[in-house]
């Protein structure tokens, strides 16, 4: 395993690892543990890349990251169980049901409403929960 030379001595897995459940928390292990038995290295590259190396770095709160994460997934218009994953990543860090919905809605500038439109209906699907 590699070890960055910032993390203390712990490894891109365990770093993603904690990076994960401070995110996500248990909508993110969900994701994970659902890739055990069909791709378990892929489980294992998820928590590695992503959540070790990307949302690790500094430079950005884990705030800016959703709001970017958010952006993204919306933008995309075809990734709406990844986007509800990252709708309720944001509330966990402290981003508002209204930020939310307005970065939603500025991606109709950018996507076109019907990337907006399928976000919002994906974020009031989470807010209903």
């Amino acid at each position: 395993m590699t070890k960055s030379p910032h993390s203390g001595g712990e490894s891109r897995l365990e770093r993603g690892r904690r990076a994960l459940a401070e995110i996500d928390g248990q909508a993110g292990e969900k994701v994970v543990a659902s890739l055990t038995d069909i791709a378990p290295d892929f489980a294992t590259y998820l928590l590695e890349f992503p959540f070790g190396d990307i949302y690790s770095r500094p430079g950005l709160d884990l705030r800016a990251r959703e709001i970017a994460t958010i952006a993204a997934l919306t933008a995309m218009g075809n990734a709406a169980p990844q986007l509800k994953v990252h709708i309720a990543a944001g509330l966990n860090v402290g981003l508002s049901r209204e930020e939310i919905t307005e970065i939603i809605m500025q991606m109709a500038v950018y996507a076109g409403f019907p990337a907006a439109l399928n976000g919002l209906f994906a974020a009031k699907e989470v807010f209903a929960k």
